[in-house]
């Protein structure tokens, strides 16, 4: 294949890629609706931190995971940018800004990840309809923009575990509303609304980040199976888990090469 052909290729493949992507956004963001319509619990931005009987219980288990995050953190560069693992996510994470250490990735356990951090993976394997978990990490300064996520099925729970002195100028907003994180507290919030995040200080942000399923009538249960077998049979899903595996087999030879644990 010449220069010329191969290069017009790779430009119909973007494009297709990011016509699905579009597209998918779309009926996502059309079929929200109906979602709200059989919700069990409030569809409002801000959700108490008692809808799920076990978000007390993860409040209660932070120290061990906190430190579970501390010996992971110790090697900030074997831990990947968002964009490197989920590259939909290019527009939202730049340079090594937001890395992410993935636990579990639409219900699927990263091992390696899970076996390093035993106390957080055995809570995480408690939660019911637990989809995505991970430690998400925000450098100093950087600013997530505006933005929406793709489905109403899912509800997201953010537990502080690292959290600036100076947390009033750290803080996400959902919708209307602006709040900051605690060490050891969680957040409770429906991320189809427009968030973003600001980490205004000199210090890096960690939280835990979990996606869990969202309590709904059956019709709205049924409904919500169909979407997330869809989704993940998009590269949406796809491209995380054989990127992060491919990042994980390059971490794990880097480390043979030094005689590293």
């Amino acid at each position: 294949m010449s220069d010329d052909n191969r290069s017009a290729l790779t430009r119909y493949r973007a494009w297709q890629r990011a016509l699905v992507h579009r597209a998918g956004k779309a009926f996502l963001r059309y079929v929200n609706d109906f979602q709200g319509r059989h919700s069990s619990i409030p569809t409002t931005p801000w959700l108490s931190s008692m809808t799920f009987v076990w978000v007390p219980l993860l409040e209660m288990a932070w120290a061990p995971m906190r430190r579970e995050f501390d010996g992971v953190w110790t090697h900030p560069d074997e831990i990947p940018a968002f964009h490197q693992i989920s590259p939909d996510q290019a527009r939202i994470s730049k340079g090594d800004s937001w890395k992410t250490y993935a636990l579990y990735i639409f219900g699927r356990a990263v091992a390696d990840n899970c076996a390093a951090c035993p106390h957080t993976a055995a809570f995480l394997a408690t939660i019911p309809g637990l989809q995505n978990a991970w430690f998400s990490i925000l450098a100093p300064g950087y600013h997530i923009p505006p933005h929406h996520g793709p489905t109403r099925a899912l509800v997201r729970c953010h537990l502080g575990l690292r959290v600036p002195a100076a947390a009033e100028r750290c803080w996400i907003r959902v919708g209307d509303e602006v709040r900051s994180w605690r060490e050891g507290s969680c957040l409770v919030f429906d991320d189809t609304y427009e968030h973003e995040v600001l980490n205004d200080t000199p210090e890096y942000r960690a939280v835990l980040f979990i996606d869990v399923d969202r309590p709904m009538d059956r019709l709205g249960s049924v409904f919500n199976r169909g979407i997330l077998r869809l989704m993940q049979a998009t590269h949406y899903v796809k491209d995380p888990l054989r990127n992060l595996a491919a990042w994980n087999r390059r971490v794990a030879a880097a480390r043979a090469r030094r005689g590293a644990p």
